[in-house]
């Protein structure tokens, strides 16, 4: 994009903040109200209510501006960002050592199973927040909460399909408005008790530490969520680039959301009755109704921002053999990121109404949201800590103090959160382990059946030096869809095994997903002939990319290789898993292995090949 055709920087900055601030801007309806009004509640006295907003205040400032807005957006993936860009830089980083390898992989793979937790928790606790709003302006309607809810939930996930290119310009002023209100609604309970400023003192927060550890240590469940989304800054950086959400966060976010918390603090010492629903008590009654529409819209925007980033994750953990191929629908013709999977979709409303059902209450469900979100932050900070000590750049080296306090602050969180492991927390971590079992188990399907090809005799054949001259050629044009970019495809041995000819121009191809998020067109292919007529094609594409055989032949074709798509006959190899040994403790992950295999979507289907055009061939593979 030139210059004079990139937005300006007010207008990447407003977009920055309708998707990126979405989740940690909705925190203040339930975070502090947790402290002084959840299931586990401290003592509503001035030194606690002291000692709590200097918690939120200090860890939002070293966890948030410090770790992931100063330093984070900084270990960016040529230019994107978030847990499988992080793994991408670490697994670069320790390429040389396959121990240090695998325990990065099987740490991002686990942030990246966490994150699935908190995509099904933000709709669930943020929209069900807002619509208790509804209770303060009249009590008797307690009852609409959850059918409320659940209505605006499901018609958020069905709209999904249409994407979110009509509404999203909408999302930077109605985040906007948020956030000024946040501000001013603060603003108006501080001026009514100054005195709670005293509370950025961190000594309030030290004293409850040293001399009531056991508060402290409860305080710290309710504080962590104020940072619920904190992640999000790092993942949604390769959207708008680091500065439009840096500006973002220190103009308008960070002093809004203090402001809030404070004017919360100031009012519950004011009023006690207040702590059951601080938030929107700050608020004069006759505007309780356009608060409860704007937090309402508010939460509906985290909640899109959370599902977006879902269908983000899954496509990038495909793309990097996390995951088989999956149905992927875009829906905008100008923003390439804008996809829709039906099948996480689905998933994912399923998940998100029997929360809702399940738990009732924005309160019950605060929970479980820390464990997830405390997990993934902590994950980031244990991969920084084991690749920081080897990078190349010795000034880098100098954060590994500053990650090792990042860990230890992010383990207490992640420990006070854990403690409520059966009060809901245990949702989250069951969901991880329920992912991160079909990451790794697909992860690890994937190179066995690898290494099997390699191992086969055929592997050995160079498909550029086999002798074809007795071999009969036929006019047209032929693509042989490769996994590796060596041997032969199955397919073509197949073919010539079974209909003994060779197209005149046979290709060879090989997709590859590279470890960045976008490859330039000049980097797209590399053209190899061989003596024989055949020629091998690989191609590269960054694992935010959408995969585009016949931009691939339209390169092609400027190097001297004519495939139109229309007059090329496609052929695929359809794997059929074959059990060559006893199923033995883990025989359970063969036959999910195998089950996720017979229903990935089609080599054709993925590709978007014409489907008179296709050519499909069965194989059988031995694990």
């Amino acid at each position: 994009m030139s210059a004079s055709e990139r937005p300006g920087r007010p207008a990447v900055t407003l977009a920055a903040l309708g998707v990126v601030y979405g989740d940690i801007g909705t925190s203040p309806l339930y975070a502090f109200k947790e402290a002084f009004g959840g299931t586990h509640s401290l003592p509503l006295t001035t030194g606690n209510v002291f000692a709590v907003l200097s918690m939120i205040f200090w860890a939002v400032t070293i966890v948030v501006s410090l770790k992931y807005v100063s330093i984070m957006l900084r270990f960016d993936n040529r230019g994107d960002g978030g847990v499988l860009a992080l793994l991408s830089y670490c697994a670069q980083q320790v390429r040389e050592r396959p121990r240090l390898l695998w325990l990065v992989t099987i740490l991002g793979a686990f942030a990246v199973s966490l994150f699935y937790g908190d995509a099904v928790i933000t709709p669930a606790i943020s929209v069900l927040s807002a619509v208790e709003g509804i209770v303060v302006l009249a009590p008797g309607l307690q009852v609409l909460v959850v059918p409320i809810a659940l209505g605006i939930i499901l018609a958020l996930f069905v709209l999904q399909r249409r994407g979110t290119a009509a509404v999203g310009a909408f999302f930077g002023p109605v985040m906007l408005a948020w956030f000024l209100v946040l501000a001013g609604l603060g603003i108006s309970g501080i001026v009514q008790n100054p005195a709670v400023l005293q509370a950025l003192d961190p000594r309030h927060a030290l004293a409850l530490i040293v001399e009531q550890p056991g508060l402290a240590f409860v305080a710290a469940s309710a504080v962590f969520l104020c940072m619920t989304g904190a992640e999000a800054l790092y993942a949604d950086m390769g959207h708008f680039g680091r500065r439009p959400v840096q500006r973002a966060w220190f103009a308008l976010v960070l002093p809004s959301l203090t402001l809030n918390y404070f004017g919360q603090g100031a009012l519950v010492l004011r009023d006690a009755g207040a702590a059951r629903n601080p938030f929107y008590m700050l608020a004069p009654e006759p505007l309780l109704l356009p608060l409860i529409a704007l937090a309402t819209a508010a939460t509906v925007i985290a909640s899109q921002a959370t599902i977006s980033g879902a269908f983000s994750a899954t496509q990038q953990a495909s793309r990097l053999n996390f995951l088989p191929r999956l149905r992927v629908l875009h829906t905008s013709d100008v923003a390439q990121g804008q996809v829709y999977i039906p099948a996480v979709n689905w998933l994912l409303l399923v998940f998100v109404l029997a929360l809702v059902l399940g738990f009732r209450s924005s309160g019950a469900l605060a929970s479980a949201y820390g464990i997830a979100v405390s997990g993934d932050l902590l994950i980031t900070s244990l991969m920084m800590l084991i690749v920081l000590p080897l990078a190349i750049d010795a000034r880098l080296r100098w954060l590994w103090p500053l990650f090792l306090l990042f860990a230890a602050l992010e383990a207490s969180f992640f420990a006070a959160n854990a403690a409520k492991l059966l009060h809901g927390g245990w949702f989250p971590i069951v969901l991880a382990l329920a992912v991160f079992t079909v990451l790794t188990t697909w992860r690890r399907g994937i190179e066995i059946m690898r290494a099997r090809k390699e191992a086969a005799p055929n592997a050995v054949r160079d498909g550029l030096s086999l002798d074809l001259a007795e071999v009969p050629r036929v006019p047209g044009a032929a693509v042989f869809f490769s996994s590796s970019a060596g041997g032969c495809p199955s397919a073509f041995l197949h073919n010539l095994k079974h209909n003994r000819i060779v197209h005149e121009q046979t290709v060879f191809l090989t997709v590859q997903f590279d470890e960045a998020p976008r490859v330039p067109d000049d980097e797209r292919i590399e053209v190899m002939r061989g003596a024989n007529g055949i020629v091998r094609i690989t191609a590269h594409f960054g694992y935010r990319e959408q995969p585009d055989v016949d931009r691939v032949l339209r390169l092609a074709a400027r190097k001297g290789v004519a495939c139109p798509v229309g007059q090329t006959s496609f052929f695929t190899s359809k794997p059929t898993l074959v059990s060559v040994s006893r199923r033995g403790l883990f025989g359970w992950r063969r036959s999910l292995f195998g089950w996720m295999l017979q229903n990935s979507t089609s080599v054709a289907n993925y590709f978007e090949l014409p489907p008179d055009r296709v050519v499909e061939l069965g194989t059988q593979v031995a694990i």
